[in-house]
């Protein structure tokens, strides 16, 4: 099999879904909500640190457990800029939590699981790439990279210079970034249920 099909294979969705997705899915179904509401910012905090926590330990470092500060800080990030995208902010999300409106607590926890399984996915994208392209030849590089664009060029949302593969074949980010945004508009890993 040629680098590229390992690539393409390697990013193929199900593989990603069979890999990454389907873990982090299953932990965000398995987690049980008591209520779907908040009576305090400080259960808010406390619930968001043992979501994360919880998800964390089922999904990135399986058994491991995050600091409880550690685990309300990221999770109150990822709100943060979650909930800024839509015109809100943290107080937002708790108030969301607090008088269980926009879904209340449900939908705050999935929420951090989507942006967690994003967050899986583009370190799996980046790793396929530094599996399946040998950063030893450059030309190798550059023809694995513009073999890559051609195949995924139909995806919608990755916007790529295919007419220069050499701009993307010394560093990926821009090009997992491209990758990762046709993910979130074509493929069912990233739709919500």
């Amino acid at each position: 099999m040629s680098s590229i099909d390992s690539l393409c294979g390697a990013l193929d969705e199900v593989t990603i879904a069979r890999n990454v997705g389907i873990a982090h899915d299953e932990a965000r179904a398995a987690y049980v909500l008591r209520k779907n509401t908040v009576s305090s910012f400080d259960e808010f905090n406390n619930l968001v640190a043992d979501y994360y926590s919880y998800h964390i330990g089922h999904c990135v470092v399986q058994g491991g457990r995050t600091a409880n500060f550690e685990a309300a800080g990221r999770a109150s990030e990822i709100l943060e800029r979650e909930y800024r995208r839509r015109g809100g902010n943290l107080m937002s999300a708790y108030k969301d939590a607090n008088d269980g409106t926009n879904g209340g607590m449900r939908i705050i926890l999935d929420v951090i699981a989507e942006q967690l399984k994003e967050e899986s996915v583009e370190r799996y994208v980046r790793h396929a790439f530094n599996r399946h392209v040998d950063p030893t030849s450059w030309d190798q590089k550059v023809e694995i990279i513009r073999q890559f664009i051609d195949r995924n060029r139909h995806i919608p949302g990755f916007a790529i210079d295919a007419a220069h593969p050499e701009r993307y074949a010394q560093n990926y980010d821009e090009l997992i970034k491209a990758f990762m945004e046709g993910l979130k508009k074509a493929s069912n890993i990233f739709r919500k249920h």
